[in-house]
């Protein structure tokens, strides 16, 4: 065997131990010892990655990646109940990569804020485009453009994801997690649409 395809062997070895290490336990728990306690060599590890941080961007750029491509790969960026209905069976589908999009989401360490928010581009990106297309099929209030709604839903996701690393939640495990906010999104865009009022003559 090449040496080439050894190395290439040892880092995925390497990437899918990490994988199970940041989806189960996240960024703040996940340790590099953990990752070898599978049977991989700390120096290899340090041979192929910096250290921890590498690690974990890694991850998470490979699981931003696997749940774009499930996503068009299923139909779901054509309207908001494909697109609801393909990542909840992403994230039943592929825990890991979940937790793992999900802690970066709202357990983000501070430290790598910028590479994060470039790995999350592509995630938030296609956030953006459903709402966008939902947006396109109703009629929006006199003086309320396309940029302002789509501020304010960026104002909302803002605000969920804060409320969600609250410490409101702080002793919610991270599965429960991201089964409430899943929950709650559908919620959230219905009442940003729709709004709350039965009957706004009463006002």
């Amino acid at each position: 065997m090449k040496k080439s395809e050894k190395t290439e062997i040892t880092i995925t070895k390497i990437i899918e131990s990490a994988m199970a290490e940041f989806g189960e336990k996240g960024y703040a728990g996940g340790t590099v010892n953990n990752i070898c306690k599978t049977g991989i060599n700390k120096g290899l590890v340090y041979h192929n990655f910096t250290g921890k941080d590498e690690l974990y961007l890694t991850c998470l750029k490979i699981s931003c990646e696997k749940f774009a491509k499930y996503i068009f790969e299923n139909d779901g960026a054509a309207d908001l109940g494909g697109y609801m209905t393909a990542r909840m069976e992403f994230f039943d589908s592929f825990p890991n990569e979940a937790h793992i999009i999900f802690d970066a989401l709202l357990n983000q360490p501070q430290h790598l804020s910028g590479e994060i928010d470039q790995m999350l581009e592509e995630f938030n990106g296609l956030n953006d485009r459903i709402c966008k297309k939902t947006l396109e099929t109703v009629t929006l209030r006199e003086g309320i453009e396309m940029e302002d709604a789509l501020s304010y839903f960026h104002l909302i996701q803002t605000t969920l994801n804060g409320y969600f690393s609250s410490p409101a939640f702080q002793n919610v495990d991270l599965k429960e997690k991201v089964k409430l906010h899943e929950k709650i999104i559908p919620k959230l865009l219905n009442l940003m649409l729709y709004g709350i009022a039965g009957d706004v003559a009463n006002f």
